[in-house]
């Protein structure tokens, strides 16, 4: 069944994937980015199915505008997938506050502010799915991205509790935990690379920089199939709540898995009788 779908992010990478595989199914598509004449370009210019708005997602007022001007096109919003972020990579005390506040801005409140914006949309057709990029480092913490991971933990939270807000109207949640991909995360545009400030981090800094570096373009995961299988979840009658995304990032959940229920069980003797002891009441 053909649907309107929404993307973030349209202008480059693993979003302009999935708008042409999105395109090539069959669906209209509402393609979004902070320049809607960079997503025209990459994406070949105008199309039926294909409206191409300005977004970005750090802006109530463009999510609003954005979702509107998606009604008004094709009179409904079926999936929002929630693709734009970017990535602050560095060891904590080095990255600035400011930064900090950028990552969490752009990578959740983001989503959240063009989820905030379709809600209403779904609500009233009692049907939509929200998908959410988030990523391996949203459930398992790495070095050098704490404040990466700080954000996308957050989308984990988020998501993983509005399902149980929209499940009501019939609306859908998934997030998606995707390992290393062969997307344009880890270029200039997309990544903010440390400058080095306390030489306690220095040598691990330049040493973490080059490697990361190195990897862009080299990663195992296809983009182009990663679109297809979000366009698969898009399509189940009853969408997966988690969809992890590449062998790396499946081993990985499945290790933080069992590394969750050896610390619970190992709290259990200090943790597990923490209650009042009413005996004498």
């Amino acid at each position: 069944m053909n649907k309107v779908i929404l993307v973030t992010g349209a202008g480059r990478g693993l979003g302009t994937d999935i708008v042409r595989e999105a395109l090539a199914a069959g669906h209209r598509v509402v393609a979004t980015g902070r320049r809607p004449e960079e997503v025209e370009r990459v994406l070949g210019g105008a199309q039926d199915n294909l409206l191409v708005i300005r977004l970005d997602v750090t802006s109530p007022e463009d999510a609003e505008a954005a979702a509107q001007a998606a009604v008004d096109r094709f009179g409904r919003i079926d999936v929002l997938i929630n693709n734009a972020g970017n990535f602050f990579a560095g060891y904590f005390e080095e990255i600035p506050p400011a930064q900090m506040r950028r990552q969490i801005e752009t990578n959740l409140f983001g989503p959240m502010n063009v989820t905030r914006a379709v809600l209403p949309v779904m609500r009233k057709q009692r049907a939509g799915h929200v998908i959410t990029l988030s990523s391996s480092a949203g459930i398992i913490g790495q070095e050098f991205c704490v404040a990466y991971a700080a954000s996308k933990f957050g989308v984990e939270g988020w998501m993983e509790s509005l399902r149980y807000d929209v499940e009501p109207f019939n609306i859908r949640t998934t997030v998606v935990e995707p390992g290393f991909f062969r997307t344009e995360l880890l270029v200039d545009a997309s990544t903010t690379w440390p400058e080095p400030t306390i030489d306690d981090y220095a040598e691990r800094t330049a040493a973490t920089v080059a490697a990361w570096k190195s990897m862009n373009g080299r990663q195992s995961g296809d983009p182009a199939k990663l679109a297809r299988a979000l366009l698969a979840v898009a399509g189940q009658e009853k969408p997966l709540l988690r969809f992890v995304a590449g062998s790396d990032a499946i081993e990985g959940v499945e290790a933080k898995a069992r590394e969750l229920l050896a610390q619970a069980q190992a709290s259990r003797e200090l943790g597990g009788n923490l209650a009042y002891d009413d005996a004498g009441s």
